[in-house]
């Protein structure tokens, strides 16, 4: 029963690897269809969103299925616990790049951010983008370490964040009232994402170490 179990443990972690580069991958679209005001790219993105739904449910369900074997009694439980969290929260994260691509795609033919705050919204795109990349590939190769690493660029990430709410709340940035208002939810949904990707972080690290770090 041993060998057939870690078979199937591997294929649910690169499974849960899969997941968490399709979110990459939406966020990276997301954002350029945003910062180019892409509809097509944004329709792409949105319309995406389903495989993700699906992939979630079926590792939930690989998942529940290695539980109930009677192989499942060698499964560490910090790995059980991790799988259904992980899962859901990549989900999750798909979730925040398509309310980015709805609102490119809800302004165009017009940028949904005022043009002075565009780098900061680049910026925000790349990092969160890279950071869920850079979670794929610990996720392959657990270290420790790993959410101190996602931790700092997510402070970052939260840095903008607070910039971006500066310049609209002084109106230094703000642009027509939609463009302040759209500003200021994007930028919530970059801050979330990167929030998203610290948790998965903290979880695996867990699972490596049996301390649970933050």
């Amino acid at each position: 029963m041993r060998d057939p179990f870690r078979k199937e443990s591997a294929r649910l972690g690169l499974a849960l690897e899969e997941m968490c580069l399709f979110a990459a991958q939406a966020m990276r679209d997301a954002s350029t269809a945003l910062l180019t005001v892409d509809r097509a790219l944004a329709e792409r993105v949105i319309a995406g969103d389903v495989e993700l739904d699906m992939r979630r449910a079926r590792c939930e369900a690989h998942a529940q299925k290695l539980l109930a074997s009677r192989a499942s009694v060698t499964m560490p439980p910090p790995f059980v616990l991790a799988v259904g969290y992980c899962a859901d929260t990549f989900e999750r994260m798909g979730d925040l790049a398509v309310r980015i691509a709805e609102i490119a795609w809800f302004c165009h033919p017009r940028s949904a951010v005022p043009a002075v705050l565009m780098d900061r919204f680049g910026r925000m795109g790349e990092l969160t983008a890279t950071m869920a990349e850079r979670l794929t590939a610990l996720l392959a190769e657990p270290v420790e370490g790993m959410y101190a690493e996602l931790d700092g660029a997510d402070t970052v990430v939260d840095a903008l964040h607070g910039e971006v709410l500066d310049l609209v709340a002084t109106s230094a940035g703000a642009g027509s009232l939609a463009e302040a208002f759209n500003a200021v939810v994007l930028s919530r949904f970059y801050e979330r994402f990167g929030d998203q990707v610290v948790s998965v972080a903290g979880r695996v690290e867990f699972t490596v170490t049996g301390i649970l770090p933050g």
